[in-house]
């Protein structure tokens, strides 16, 4: 059969009859797979799109809340900013040198005939301030000592953009504070107001206001993190208000607010590792300083109540305090009295224990020593106080303190500090065996106990011939023996001596 016949054939013709099949059907199945039919209705074709947030009551009762919280913040910021302000000093520096080129010839080989004269360098700083009082033309603004204290120049800048030339009206070292004045007659400037520290409760808010890096009217919120902290730098008597409110360099001397932007402290020190912030921000109670701004106004300086005592911590050593029946107890220890003065004339002794001044509980050395002080002088107050076991209260009137007498050791009674032979810090094996009494830890210089000859490292075992075993032994006979003459039995280095005699005045 010839090809041509072939492919008119009947069995070729079923032939690619049933592979056009099998290639429709592999198509069909193609279409239907990706478009499957519906069965019933079509359905209409919607985009996908995020749903509106539909709100209950509750969550909008939140909202609510944090946005009152809000606009009291902007209330702060609208209302404070104005009243604090940044300070820019200049203070005299350490003394340079003045560079002179040499004269020629005889300069340039063998130097000038005279040293180079010395000279100042000015050394700017930066911190805040709060405008604090008004009277007439001139504006009270208080800040930290350590921001204007020592300045030779003064420059007020609001947070408005104008600047006015300040002055220094008084500074205090011991509170840090200081008050400085400049003269407007604007009538619009914003005077910030007061409000009371004590009512204050950790976990309230606090909202810092200030100039950090010179970044003016910056505002930083948080929280009061804790109150009544202690141990300030440079020997600073205040007790502090720590927040976690971002304070940085520059802060210093402005605003610690509440939440109703009344001035609750001012914001003094930070404590960091870096010397940026980390959330342990500290400032001073405004109830601290409220006396110190009437001061300053008046008398130029602060005016400080004085007691006329040295307060000692030994009662915070264990075994002394144990010995002195004042373990767990609060208050602060008369460790000295000065001779004739405030606490001397009351009857208050070396050895008691005050744990309140009218009625109001101390509670360490720091508390007493910022309480007397901020009592008016020529004011009798009352001071309850432990002595021997036994609760008394006594009646002083507080002097005018006077850092010339307050420094004078010759009427610092007796001006020695005893610790117990027992206490954690007493080395056990350098004590003799056998010997009672009471460790020489400290002797002040041209006080009593100086002049008779007691020395750190002894141990008193008698007063005037009567033996004592322990530091409540040792203030029990030398208050009975007080207004006698006065000798102490000592062992030094293994010997026993006497010491001279101390005749009272």
């Amino acid at each position: 059969m010839s090809i041509k016949k072939k492919l008119y054939s009947r069995n070729f013709f079923i032939a690619n009859l049933v592979i056009l099949g099998i290639v429709i059907g592999f198509a069909l199945a193609f279409v239907f797979r990706a478009n499957p039919p519906s069965s019933g209705a079509s359905l209409p074709v919607v985009q996908a799109e995020t749903p509106s947030m539909i709100a209950g009551s509750d969550i909008e009762a939140d909202i609510a809340a944090a946005e009152s919280v809000q606009n009291a913040f902007r209330n702060i910021a609208k209302t404070v900013l104005p009243a604090v302000v940044e300070l820019d000093v200049i203070e005299g520096g350490q003394k340079t040198q003045q560079q002179q080129t040499p004269q020629f010839p005889f300069n340039f080989f063998f130097g000038p005939d005279t040293p180079f004269p010395e000279q100042f360098q000015p050394e700017e700083g930066l911190g805040s301030g709060i405008i604090v009082r008004r009277s007439g033309k001139t504006v009270y603004v208080l800040t930290n000592n350590h921001v204007a204290g020592n300045a030779s120049k003064i420059t007020v800048k609001l947070s408005d953009g104008r600047e006015f030339e300040g002055s220094l009206v008084g500074a205090d070292e011991r509170k840090d504070v200081a008050l400085v004045k400049f003269e407007t007659d604007d009538t619009d400037i914003a005077i910030a107001r007061l409000g009371d520290s004590s009512k204050l409760q950790v976990g309230d808010w606090a909202i810092a206001l200030g100039s950090p890096f010179g970044y003016v009217s910056s505002v930083t919120t948080g929280i009061i993190s804790a109150l009544g902290r202690t141990g300030g730098p440079d020997g600073n008597i205040n007790d502090f208000i720590q927040t976690d409110a971002a304070i940085n360099k520059g802060n210093s001397g402005g605003a610690l607010v509440n939440i109703r932007g009344e001035v609750i402290g001012l914001n003094t020190w930070i404590a960091s590792p870096t010397g940026g912030s980390v959330g342990l921000g500290f400032a001073i109670p405004i109830n601290n300083i409220k006396g110190a701004i009437d001061d300053f106004i008046m008398n130029g300086s602060v005016k400080y109540g004085w007691l006329g005592v040295s307060l000692s911590d030994i009662a915070q050593d264990k075994a002394s305090a144990k010995e002195l029946d004042l373990e767990g107890k609060k208050g602060a220890f008369v460790g000295h009295v000065f001779l004739d003065g405030p606490a001397d004339k009351a009857g208050i002794l070396p050895g008691d224990f005050i744990t309140a001044v009218d009625g109001k509980a101390v509670q360490s050395t720091n508390d007493l020593v910022r309480v007397v002080g901020d009592i008016k002088p020529g004011t009798t107050a009352k001071f309850t106080l432990i002595r021997r076991g036994n609760t008394m209260t006594v009646s002083v009137k507080i002097d005018l303190r006077d850092d010339t007498v307050a420094s004078n050791n010759a009427n610092l009674f007796p001006g020695v500090t005893v610790i117990s032979l027992k206490s954690d810090s007493v080395d056990q094996s350098q004590i003799p065996s056998g010997v009672r009494g009471a460790l020489v830890i400290d002797v002040l210089a041209r006080s009593p106990a100086a002049s008779i000859g007691l020395r750190t490292g002894d141990i008193i075992t008698k007063i005037n011939g009567k033996s004592l075993k322990d530091i409540k032994e040792f203030y029990e006979i030398l208050a009975k023996e007080a207004g006698k003459k006065l000798v102490f039995t000592v062992n030094r280095d293994n010997q026993t001596i006497e010491t001279l005699a101390y005749v009272g005045k």
